[in-house]
């Protein structure tokens, strides 16, 4: 299963796509541009703009005939690498933490409750997802509440890759979700591959955020752009199902079948 979880959450990264252009490509560009920069300074750089589609607000970019420059490419590969390095670094720490539990739970019979109400947990939070198309609110408001403090200090001048680094604390309910499938690795290495492929798949849209938006900002509405967020709840309902039969049914079956 753990090689079936890096392909869940990178197929997540990629169900996600339509939601990371709308709520990071912006911030993305605008961080990659670095602070002060001018169109004389480097030519005429990405230009990211807020567009009404469907009565909600999406990022739409203006590339210069003669593509990025230089310098701004150089930025978005520093800024990239380092976001997938801080996935990585989530998900080996989720895995970790309940990898931890799960050891716990086998030496006490007391605290195997705690370790199935945590997969009944991870269900719900995946049913909230596919059903209702959006994270639970105070999710939003806890990460808001931890970029609020570290926002200035990455936005300095040189903080890209520190930037890239704590992208794995944005206010985004779907990257959190993707934290929980990662922590079902079994084992720190496997947790970081999991939030690493997640982060690959994103990253194939935001990379290509321009070329994709051209073709999709015509047929993409508010009702249309929640898809992503209900394929990636459904995707996290079956894992977190797929835990609970392994831990409730599975588990239970063979120790009586030995």
């Amino acid at each position: 299963m753990p090689d079936a979880l890096v392909w869940t959450a990178f197929a997540m990264g990629l169900a996600g796509g339509p939601h990371c252009l709308a709520m990071c490509a912006a911030p993305c560009a605008a961080l990659i541009g670095g602070p002060g920069r001018s169109a004389a300074a480097e030519g005429a750089p990405v230009r990211w703009m807020a567009v009404p589609v469907g009565g909600g607000g999406a990022a739409r970019a203006a590339l210069p005939p003669g593509g990025a420059p230089p310098a701004t490419a150089v930025r978005t590969a520093y800024f990239h690498l380092a976001r997938l390095a801080g996935y990585a670094t989530a998900g080996a720490a989720a895995a970790l933490a309940m990898d931890r539990l799960a050891w716990l739970t086998q030496q006490s019979a007391a605290l195997r409750p705690v370790w199935t109400l945590l997969h009944v947990g991870m269900l719900a939070w995946g049913l909230l997802m596919a059903l209702q198309a959006r994270q639970p609110a105070w999710v939003e408001r806890a990460g808001r509440a931890v970029w609020a403090r570290i926002g200035p200090r990455v936005r300095a001048p040189g903080g890209v890759a520190a930037a890239g680094l704590a992208w794995a604390l944005m206010p985004c309910g779907l990257l959190y979700s993707a934290l929980l499938v990662a922590a079902l690795g079994g084992s720190p290495w496997r947790g970081a591959a999991a939030m690493a492929a997640f982060g690959v798949g994103g990253m194939l849209w935001l990379v290509g955020g321009t070329w994709a938006w051209r073709r999709l900002r015509s047929r993409v509405d508010a009702a249309r752009a929640t898809w992503g967020t209900r394929a990636a709840g459904a995707l996290l309902v079956a894992v977190a199902a797929w835990a609970l039969w392994m831990d409730v049914w599975h588990q239970p079956m063979e120790m009586w079948c030995r």
